[in-house]
């Protein structure tokens, strides 16, 4: 008979944690996964090397976290950075700690992190099933009693959905959690894409294809109004910005869209100096290489590729020597290097987001157990939850700390 302790429907990071918890207490366990192998989206994550988490204590990594970081708090008092390392650690897998407090494992490879997390799961003896949907969760009068998968039922007295969210569906993370919730009663932030690049209007972009810039600052104007800020490295793509600040960022801007107000990022190439201090560099540099055409000095200034785009957009003439730049031209020109304005037109999908904004509102989830406040026995992990944080290992920490706390709401 299909009968069993707890039920995980998800094998990734959450759904595993959850798991292996839940083991270690003594239950009997099942996984069902709907694909076909175990933790497909964490075998992409980072580019494929795992940004396993980050170093930030609490109370920081609680400011990356939204709409409501302080909900973790009590997770992750319970099971948090190093207790995930030295699991790993236990499974043979080192990590290195990078900048930005960012982990990584040592070998570079996201593979190594998901074979520690099965290993741990064949030492407990968890039972996973994959290429099993779950179609439905089994309640009686508020309380869980199992699930259907492909048309089977499958008992226990707790479940925790782990299915993540919808981002980078191609890896099974196509929203079916909500639908499971939604069906026993619970509510659902609407799911929009989050740390994904975004469009921009005009050519500029798509000119500047590849160009990766570091040590800028990014702002978000919406209608007009300062949203958000970013400092650090973006690239440019063939359809428009991409890169950490703006991936950060993007979670103001989708959500700016989506109500149909204008979005604006401005770009500052300068940004350790004020306007000041490089109106005074512009000028010493056009004086001291006064013959010299100002093409060639833009070299001292800007990457290669930004040189045509910025006389083109300012409309100025290249061969003109240094000497007879007018300063209403330098100013131009000081004001595009701080104000590089690019106007953002749509967002890109879920195919191409790494994390999900929206999902079960934490308000119907217990922060101590991520218990249902709604159905008895049903619990809840990982990226399915109303939670989502900036780039930096934080979504994954997220999804142990959720995981292991649900599992660890088994008691025999």
């Amino acid at each position: 008979m299909n009968k069993f302790d707890v039920i995980v429907v998800g094998a990734g990071p959450a759904g595993l944690l959850a798991a292996g918890r839940a083991a270690e207490l003594g239950a009997k366990v099942l996984i069902l996964e709907k694909m076909r192998t175990e933790g497909r989206k964490l075998l992409i994550t980072g580019k494929g090397r795992c940004n396993v988490s980050n170093s930030a204590p609490i109370n920081d990594f609680i400011t990356h976290v939204f709409p409501n970081g302080r909900f973790l708090k009590n997770a992750f008092s319970q099971y948090f950075s190093e207790d995930i390392l030295e699991l790993l650690n236990r499974y043979n897998v080192d990590v290195t700690l990078e900048r930005g407090g960012r982990y990584f494992p040592t070998s570079q490879k996201s593979k190594d992190i998901l074979d520690a997390l099965l290993k741990w799961m064949n030492n407990l003896k968890v039972e996973i099933q994959c290429g099993f949907r779950v179609e439905k969760i089994l309640v009686d009068e508020g309380v869980v009693t199992g699930v259907r998968a492909n048309g089977e039922e499958f008992l226990a007295a707790k479940v925790i959905l782990a299915t993540g969210g919808k981002s980078y569906p191609a890896t099974g993370s196509t929203g079916d959690g909500y639908e499971l919730a939604r069906q026993v009663g619970h509510k659902i932030e609407k799911p929009i894409p989050a740390l994904v690049p975004v469009e921009t209007k005009g050519s500029v972009a798509q000119t500047l294809q590849g160009l990766n810039l570091k040590n800028v600052n990014a702002v978000v104007w919406i209608n007009g109004k300062k949203a958000g800020e970013a400092f650090g490295e973006m690239i440019f793509t063939h359809f428009g910005l991409s890169g950490p600040i703006v991936l950060t960022l993007s979670r103001i801007m989708v959500k700016a869209l989506q109500a149909q107000q204008k979005v604006e990022v401005t770009v500052d190439l300068k940004p350790a100096l004020d306007e000041a201090k490089l109106d005074k560099r512009l000028q010493r540099d056009l004086n001291e290489h006064g013959k010299k055409h100002l093409i060639n000095i833009f070299r001292n200034w800007l990457p290669a590729s930004m040189i045509p785009v910025f006389i083109e957009e300012l409309g100025l003439d290249g061969e003109k020597e240094c000497h007879q730049v007018s300063g209403k031209e330098r100013k131009q020109i000081r004001h595009m290097m701080k104000n590089m304005r690019f106007e953002v037109s749509h967002n890109r999908s879920f195919k191409e987001a790494i994390i999900t904004a929206g999902g079960i509102i934490t308000n119907e989830i217990r922060p101590k157990t991520m218990e249902s406040k709604i159905v008895s026995g049903l619990h809840f992990a990982g990226e399915i939850i109303d939670l989502d944080a900036e780039t930096g290992g934080y979504n994954l920490q997220i999804a142990y700390s959720t995981g292991w706390v649900a599992g660890q709401s088994f008691s025999k």
